[in-house]
């Protein structure tokens, strides 16, 4: 029988582990703290590809484009493993702007976005008012993407946990790996608490932690690294009723079914530090009042901080490596909610029957270490 081990219990990781204990593999999941407490559940579940692509992230468009296309599958089957609903909503996103310097960028992502087929209208101010009427008045002009969507990631982390253990899953919290076991250039298993277990595939999906998991090949070592996000959990009440996400410059705004609105997220080169910070929060509160004054009155909640697994191309690393057996999931950095339906899926199917997935192509570990083997 298949034996699988995946290291890291966030959000691919459980995700991935609940697809292959449905295809009847035993596959357990070694965490080091708690299982979906770290980046994924200090996300804010924006599932916005169009809103968040840049000129240069074609590839990385259309794989997220993929998998938000998967996600309505994808929570149906959750949800009829879990009896949790995780609230999948397709709410549309704007993207303001407030001066000249505004309007010229986001007409250069306008007609980008066109350019490639992209579902995209141009909005003057007073009709991105009409669609969000709590919008700043200073607001020229903005761009209406009606396909994004958000789903409650935190919700989403219980209903995978529930899934994978109801499907035959072992989840083992507080379990940091001492070394991976490697014999004749394929994977033999791994060492735990003094323990050695046997495994004929390990998966990689330790989030920012993943280069430091002891035993992995030098030359097949993830460049990954952790890029520090703040958001800060606003309450929204009849000052401020926002309803549709705001992507604004430097700062999106996401209201949520339970009353809060988010405000994130800071992009921060600071090793493995999660103390949120004055200068920072000062810094999203102000582009978020510029965007939407109407927050000044709203009650803080709470700050989270999370650790983005950020690859040296900020391309996520999925796929298996020239150790047999050795499988990498990570490096998702800031798309680790939105990738998460098409890395299960196709992921699974990979180890399952052993065909290399063609939705993953490109992905994988070898773009920067030329094979040894």
């Amino acid at each position: 029988m298949n034996n699988t081990i995946i290291i890291g219990g966030g959000i691919i990781g459980l995700a991935t582990g609940w697809q292959l204990a449905k295809k009847g593999i035993n596959v357990e999941i070694l965490e080091r703290n708690t299982a979906g407490r770290s980046a994924s559940w200090a996300a804010a579940g924006m599932l916005a590809p169009q809103a968040e692509m840049g000129f240069e992230d074609i590839d990385l468009f259309h794989l997220c484009r993929k998998s938000l296309d998967m996600y309505p599958r994808f929570v149906e089957e959750l949800y009829n493993d879990s009896g949790i609903k995780v609230e999948l909503e397709k709410t549309g996103c704007i993207l303001p702007g407030f001066d000249r310097d505004d309007a010229e960028r986001l007409r250069r992502l306008y007609d980008f976005r066109e350019k490639i087929g992209m579902p995209v209208v141009w909005l003057t101010g007073s009709e991105a008012r009409e669609i969000e009427p709590f919008l700043s008045p200073r607001c020229t002009g903005a761009i209406w993407i009606d396909d994004d969507a958000q789903i409650n990631n935190r919700l989403m982390l219980e209903a995978l946990k529930k899934a994978f253990l109801k499907c035959g899953g072992k989840l083992y919290e507080d379990h940091e790996v001492e070394k991976i076991n490697i014999s004749g250039g394929k994977i033999t298993g791994l060492k735990v608490h003094d323990k050695d277990i046997t495994a004929e595939n390990i998966i990689i999906a330790g989030g920012a932690w993943s280069k430091q998991i002891p035993g992995i090949p030098e030359n097949l070592l993830p460049p990954v690294r952790p890029v520090k996000g703040q958001i800060i959990n606003l309450r929204l009440n009849d000052s401020c009723r926002v309803t549709k996400v705001v992507r604004a410059p430097d700062v999106y705004l996401l209201p949520k079914s339970d009353g809060r609105l988010i405000l994130g997220a800071s992009v921060e080169e600071m090793g493995f530090d999660t103390n949120p910070t004055a200068g920072e929060i000062f810094r999203l509160l102000e582009r978020g009042w510029e965007a939407v004054p109407s927050i000044y009155d709203l009650p803080i909640e709470s700050i989270d901080v999370g650790l983005r697994p950020g690859s040296r191309d900020h391309m996520p690393i999925i796929g298996s490596s020239e150790v047999e057996g050795l499988f990498f999931a990570t490096g998702h950095y800031r798309n680790g909610i939105l990738l998460t339906p098409i890395t299960a899926f196709e992921l699974s199917e990979w180890i399952a029957t052993g065909n290399p997935s063609k939705a993953l192509k490109g992905f994988d570990i070898s773009r920067f270490y030329k094979e040894t083997v």
